[in-house]
């Protein structure tokens, strides 16, 4: 009994002296105590919001699109790259062309490539680039962009302005014109050549440059060309083909010398074209980036296997190889890495050179024989046949190692693809080049008179004459 009445005691006390205690610490807390107290009240609320957030998880947000930001490296690399491409032209082609005809015809083959800077640079922005970059449907662009128009100093393509997208782009249609101008070298109409480029470069150039680049058809197919092999290269060599073949031969052709005048020009001008196709691969990046010096690299590579491969095949077919040689080997190796220089690694590029060299040599020899055109500068034979190679080879050497996820998984579909673009460039290029040739010559006839080939088209079209 002594015993229970003893814990009664102890009980009432102890509890006694908690709620004294409790009611202390309520009215005189101590730091360390209040901290106490604070997180023994809170500690059952993060756990039901921790099992309502299991019962039901909110959704994450959507990711926001960034909107596209101007990078100055970016516009400062194409800025230059648009200086290097315009060199490839004048002087780069001018001088290249220029130093393999007669000297009679000097001036007029300059000429060319001179006066295609001009007329395509105006054709090209009141109508030449909203067709090939405007809104539209598969095969051409629309209209929204006649004259620039809505193209502000704030409008963007990626993260350069779209006005220098503009005339980088313009660069391109310049020498892709020029080019053609070497399969009818010593024979054409200054004013005929004039009509026929203000009319190709809008009706030919533009729509096949949608089909690849401004959103078309070849390009939903999946086609790869990174910087012209198919828009540029096979595109001029077989408008340049047909012209030849409607021009006719050169009189005196097999009967008379027609060695060139002066291969230091053609030396120095091979040397720009080199130079300049840097910001021709390289700037077809769209920025300053790996892509662009991958790009660079692989260039010097494809062209310099090229060169020697010409040389080496050059020694073996003729018993030397000829500085010429050196240079349209060069010129060659250029024209077949650009439809890949940003797919593919160094030892693709170099495989591409080594076949691009031999294969052009081939084309400015025995095929030319073969298809018995007076493709005077071989226009064909090295932007024809290079463009071709290189688009195919494409196919085979692009590589996941530089394109990652996007490089082709099947390599057999994605040759089929690059042929498709080959074979629908060459059609639509022939077919509408035959067209535009045989209305001007209908109109104002495309070739000069016996007369004035004989004299020169130096002093026949343009009253001058270099002594």
């Amino acid at each position: 009994m002594k015993k229970m009445l003893f814990a009664l005691s102890l009980s009432g006390a102890l509890l006694g002296g908690s709620v004294a205690w409790a009611e202390e610490a309520a009215t005189a807390p101590t730091p360390s105590e209040q901290v106490t107290v604070v997180e023994t009240t809170d500690v059952a609320a993060p756990a039901v919001q921790a099992v309502e957030a299991v019962a039901a998880p909110v959704e994450a947000p959507a990711p926001v699109e960034e909107e596209p930001t101007l990078d100055t490296g970016d516009t400062a690399w194409i800025l230059v790259s648009t200086a290097l491409v315009l060199l490839m032209t004048i002087p780069g082609l001018a001088l290249f062309y220029g130093g393999m005809v007669r000297k009679k015809n000097v001036l007029s083959t300059m000429a060319h490539s001179f006066v295609a800077a001009a007329v395509v640079s105006i054709a090209w922005v009141i109508i030449g680039y909203t067709l090939a970059f405007g809104e539209g449907n598969a095969f051409i662009g629309g209209l929204d962009k006649f004259m620039l128009t809505g193209i502000t100093t704030d409008a963007l393509t990626g993260t350069i302005p779209e006005v220098l997208f503009v005339i980088f782009q313009m660069t391109f249609a310049i020498i892709t014109v020029a080019i053609i101008s070497g399969s009818i070298a010593e024979r054409m109409k200054f004013g005929a050549f004039i009509a026929f480029i203000s009319i190709w470069v809008v009706v030919v150039y533009a729509p096949i440059t949608h089909w690849v680049w401004g959103g078309g058809w070849l390009a939903n197919d999946g086609a790869l060309d990174f910087a012209g092999g198919t828009v540029v290269h096979i595109n001029s060599g077989v408008a340049g083909l047909v012209a030849a073949y409607m021009l006719g031969k050169r009189m005196g052709l097999g009967r008379e010398s027609m060695a060139p005048h002066n291969l230091a020009l053609t030396v120095v001008g091979a040397s720009l074209l080199w130079v300049g196709w840097f910001g021709f691969n390289g700037g077809s990046a769209l920025g300053a980036n790996g892509s662009a010096g991958y790009a660079l690299l692989v260039t010097q590579v494809a062209a310099a296997a090229a060169a020697i491969s010409w040389l080496i095949t050059e020694k073996v077919a003729r018993g030397k190889g000829s500085v010429l040689g050196a240079a349209s080997g060069a010129v060659a190796g250029l024209v077949v890495i650009t439809p890949a220089a940003g797919f593919v690694t160094v030892g693709g590029a170099l495989a591409m050179g080594l076949i691009g060299g031999v294969v052009c040599f081939w084309g400015i020899s025995a095929l030319k024989r073969a298809l018995k055109a007076d493709d005077s500068l071989d226009a064909f034979g090295l932007h024809g046949v290079g463009g071709i190679v290189g688009a195919i080879l494409t196919a085979f050497f692009a590589s996941d190692f530089i394109m990652g996820d996007k490089a082709p998984s099947d390599v057999m579909h994605q040759l089929w693809v690059q042929v498709e673009g080959v074979l629908a460039t060459i059609a639509y290029s022939a077919v509408l080049t035959f067209i535009i040739l045989k209305v001007i010559d209908l109109v104002i006839g495309i070739r000069v008179e016996s007369d004035d080939e004989r004299m020169g088209l130096d002093l026949s079209q343009h009253g001058e004459r270099v002594d």
